[in-house]
């Protein structure tokens, strides 16, 4: 070859494409998956505008395994342009030339190509994302395994009934940086620990908010985080966040077994009031703690000796419960106490501002 010979040409990106690297630089990302992938997991702030709906994602499917892959075109093409033309008429129209949406489809192949291409004949500088949801979830799962490292978390401890996550939540609102994992997770994490008022999110979705909370943190400032086992309900929490917060220093909330009766009676009142449900929540501990004691709660709940089950519930269960999982988990962190006889509003920001104002970065 000559030495005067030009380079070869470097490989340029299709037209009307962008990477995972762009997500910001668009003015919205359309996600054209079917409503039950985009429930399942989607980038954060997405808009769902499906090109096949539930059921027509089902049919296309059969039919190219059934018959054939030229007749489940046939039909899906059918679809794909009239959902795409009711997405233009009744969720674009009020878009004026400058917008730039970002296109998604399960791995940037011919749903994601279809809307891209009819956006872009109208004249918007609509792209399709390289790689769809298959490379942003790589990118989350990859940024979940080295993101926590980074941070500087402070472990908030103490046993059930501690008032940890509105503690946590009070030392958000007053300027601190927090990751609500229970929030995120719709669990409280106990076995009564189920939200009455929502399901708990997806694995991939619960994933998925983790890692834009890490994103947005910055390494210089504590993260706050509540002391968890591995799973939250049926929900893991991601490997490497687990031993970045095993291995934190402890904030450790030291409520007075008074306070945390009267706390709890209130925080899951919701109980208290469909004494059927607890009922059945607690007899999953029977093949644990026995039919005898299990039964003994049930007398409680009939007389409405409620602050009397909650202390059995503490003593009996929840107390030996944490003392091994700290002893397992925590035993040579370092600790940070805080003492308290009241859980009420007041007292929970108190504890907050006392927090904030002791804890420092090492």
């Amino acid at each position: 070859m000559s030495a005067t010979a030009p380079a070869p040409a470097l490989a340029r990106r299709p037209k009307g494409t962008a990477s995972i690297d762009e997500l910001g630089q668009f003015t919205d990302i359309i996600d054209v998956r079917s409503p039950a992938e985009f429930a399942d997991d989607h980038i954060p702030g997405a808009l769902s505008c499906p090109v096949l709906d539930n059921e027509q994602r089902i049919e296309i499917g059969t039919l190219y395994k059934q018959v054939s892959p030229f007749a489940a075109k046939k039909l899906g093409a059918a679809y794909v342009s009239r959902n795409i033309a009711d997405h233009i008429a009744h969720k674009f129209q009020h878009h004026d030339r400058n917008w730039r949406p970002l296109i998604v489809c399960w791995r940037g192949g011919q749903r994601s190509g279809a809307m891209t291409t009819v956006l872009r004949s109208v004249g918007w500088d609509a792209c399709q994302l390289e790689g769809g949801y298959k490379v942003f979830r790589s990118h989350v799962l990859a940024r979940l395994d080295h993101r926590p490292a980074d941070l500087n978390f402070r472990l908030v401890t103490g046993p059930t009934g501690s008032a940890k996550t509105r503690i946590l939540q009070a030392i958000g609102r007053q300027g601190g940086q927090i990751l609500d994992l229970e929030a995120l997770a719709c669990h409280k994490g106990s076995v009564l620990g189920a939200d009455p008022e929502q399901q708990q999110p997806s694995q991939k979705w619960f994933e998925t908010q983790i890692w834009q909370a890490l994103e947005n943190f910055s390494p210089e400032q504590p993260v706050f985080v509540e002391s968890e086992s591995r799973k939250i309900g049926r929900l893991r929490l991601p490997e490497a966040l687990f031993v970045a917060m095993r291995q934190s220093p402890c904030v450790d909330i030291e409520a007075t077994p008074a306070a945390r009766i009267a706390f709890l009676r209130d925080d899951y009142a919701h109980f208290l009031t469909h004494p059927t449900v607890l009922k059945a929540h607690l007899d999953a501990l029977r093949p644990l703690l026995g039919h005898e004691l299990v039964s003994h709660w049930h007398q409680l709940i009939d007389a409405g000796q409620f602050s009397e089950l909650i202390d059995s519930l503490l003593v009996s269960h929840y107390d030996p419960l944490y003392a091994r999982a700290r002893q397992r988990d925590h035993d040579s962190a370092p600790r940070q106490p805080f003492p308290t006889e009241q859980l009420d509003a007041a007292a929970v920001d108190r504890l907050a501002e006392q927090i904030l104002q002791q804890t420092h970065r090492p």
